[in-house]
């Protein structure tokens, strides 16, 4: 399948994008850094902001991309929930088709390091109840782009890649890394992982460069994204003459939280493949959306607008295709 918006004898593409995905309240400490195995350390206070995969990437794909975005997801009959829906409706982000459950919303805990460097532990609460119904699969098959990740079950993940119309793509952010089946994999379009989730899901040994792992992938679908933090992003194609490898390079910042840039990364990518644009240059956007993002503590507070986004991805370099 096409990632470029140019398949003849489908349906035009009109922006529209669909996030299935998590939802989080993210409960946040600075620390001096990450604590060791039984180890005790002493952190700064508490912040308690909206987070989760699903619902960053809606406010990325809304907020910093300018795409007409609804999220699906559940949330829990609770205050947490209530902080998650006014930030996804501020941004403009559709929520009439969020779940509530009788089970909390799901809830990371997060540490941050003064490089901006975090670790993070979810409880999924309701994220573990999202489903594709009716609804749903009818605002699904509307959609241009379908964006989901890996802190949902993995049948909602096909539900909602089977309710997409012809034409629609199926972008999988595969994080938290797990196995993939052999149907989930036949589903996805576009892949988007970091190093690391790349080598989980290639089966890689060693020090695999990030060529190989996207090489090895491009076996299982049509298209991988790599991001490699403060170096970019790697985006391999397949194509009727062989792979397609094209650097994006990352602009240099002064990060202060990276919590959310990978999701800011993913919503804007999205976004801008639902407006046709091509794989590369939908992670330029992404990139600069991504750089911005890690400026500014938070996740979906962190997100920046689609016009600086703009703005930063026209001075920065353009993708380099390789050779």
């Amino acid at each position: 399948m096409s990632t470029d918006g140019t398949q003849s004898g489908t349906v035009p593409r009109t922006g529209q994008v669909v996030v299935v995905g998590s939802a989080n309240v993210d409960l946040v400490v600075d620390v001096p850094r990450h604590p060791g195995g039984g180890e005790t350390i002493l952190g700064g206070d508490l912040r308690r902001n909206p987070g989760g995969k699903g619902a960053n990437q809606a406010v990325g794909a809304a907020r910093a991309g300018g795409a007409g975005t609804t999220f699906v997801g559940a949330l829990g009959h609770d205050d947490a929930a209530d902080l998650l829906l006014a930030s996804l409706d501020g941004a403009g982000v559709r929520t009439d088709l969020v779940e509530r459950v009788d089970v909390p919303t799901g809830t990371a805990l997060i540490t941050v390091s003064p490089d901006g460097e975090n670790a993070i532990v979810v409880a999924p609460g309701a994220n573990s109840h999202v489903s594709v119904g009716a609804a749903q699969a009818e605002r699904i098959a509307a959609a241009d782009v379908v964006l989901a990740q890996l802190e949902i079950p993995l049948d909602v993940v096909r539900a909602a890649a089977a309710a997409r119309r012809p034409g629609a793509l199926m972008v999988l952010n595969a994080a938290p890394s797990r196995d993939l089946p052999r149907d989930v994999w036949d589903a996805i379009d576009v892949l988007v992982v970091n190093e690391h989730e790349a080598a989980d899901l290639a089966g890689a040994t060693g020090d695999a460069d990030p060529s190989t792992l996207a090489a090895l992938l491009l076996e299982r679908v049509p298209a991988v994204v790599v991001t490699l933090g403060r170096e970019g992003c790697l985006v391999a194609e397949r194509r009727a003459d062989g792979p397609q490898l094209t650097t994006v390079p990352a602009t240099p910042v002064e990060a202060v939280d990276t919590t959310g840039a990978g999701d800011t990364f993913c919503g804007v990518l999205a976004a801008a493949l639902a407006r046709g644009a091509d794989l590369p240059d939908a992670a330029c956007l992404a990139a600069a959306a991504g750089a911005l993002a890690v400026t500014r503590p938070g996740a979906q507070d962190a997100v920046p607008d689609a016009a600086d986004v703009v703005a930063l991805a026209q001075r920065t370099a353009h993708p380099a295709p390789r050779a």
